[in-house]
């Protein structure tokens, strides 16, 4: 059991890491949806435990860094996208290691509620908003200069015909920390929300597919 256990970690790490690289769209101004991207580390929590599922998560979290290091390495080395070297480790430790690890919590409601499957929908739902919050705190504090070319710019939001009336009113009602905090959940919210969706929605297809070919006891 301990080597199925472990062997069955690794499968889903492994898909979780490619399905990562398979982009559903890309948004214009930045960021993309996954392919469900989420759900293998989220199921490791649900099959194994929150323990269990948020060391799996963290393992997973070190392979993301590891995989983005062409965008993190922009913020430690000199040129437009350096930062100062406190802020480059805070956002690698935010963005990566507490986002990707907050995954880990999927079966936080196992023997829960009522069925399997609302129990895993609800920790999908309760692990990707965790990763979400972890984003909105981190670009709130590093990345909130750019709010007003977000909202403002051409080739930001605005570029969306139909948010151009959205962003001058975002525009004219906020300032300072306000607007960097709304930005932050704006942008990142573009592509996590989708995929919040989108996984709640693929969640109890792979739950029935899991449990039937006996993966899931």
């Amino acid at each position: 059991m301990k080597t199925k256990k472990l062997v069955t970690t690794a499968m889903l790490l492994a898909f979780a890491l490619v399905l990562s690289l398979i982009q559903v769209f890309q948004l214009p101004f930045g960021g993309s949806v996954t392919l469900v991207s989420m759900l293998p580390v989220i199921l490791i929590g649900f099959m194994y435990g929150t323990k269990w599922g948020i060391l799996s998560a963290f393992v997973y979290s070190v392979l993301q860094l590891l995989t983005g290091m062409g965008t993190v390495s922009a913020f430690f080395l000199p040129g437009e996208g350096q930062m100062a070297l406190p802020s480059a480790i805070c956002i690698c430790i935010i963005d990566y290691i507490l986002a990707y690890t907050a995954l880990g919590i999927g079966g936080i409601f196992k023997d829960k509620l009522k069925t399997p499957t609302a129990q895993l929908c609800f920790g999908a739902i309760a692990a990707m908003l965790l990763r979400y919050l972890m984003h909105i705190i981190s670009g709130a504090i590093f990345f909130g200069a750019w709010a007003q070319w977000f909202f403002a710019d051409s080739t930001g939001l605005s570029q969306i015909s139909f948010m151009s009336g959205f962003c001058d009113w975002v525009m004219n009602s906020m300032q300072g920390s306000a607007l960097s905090i709304f930005y932050s959940i704006v942008y990142n919210g573009a592509y996590m929300i989708p995929e919040i969706i989108i996984t709640t929605l693929v969640a109890p297809i792979i739950y029935k597919i899991l449990d039937k070919s006996k993966v899931i006891e």
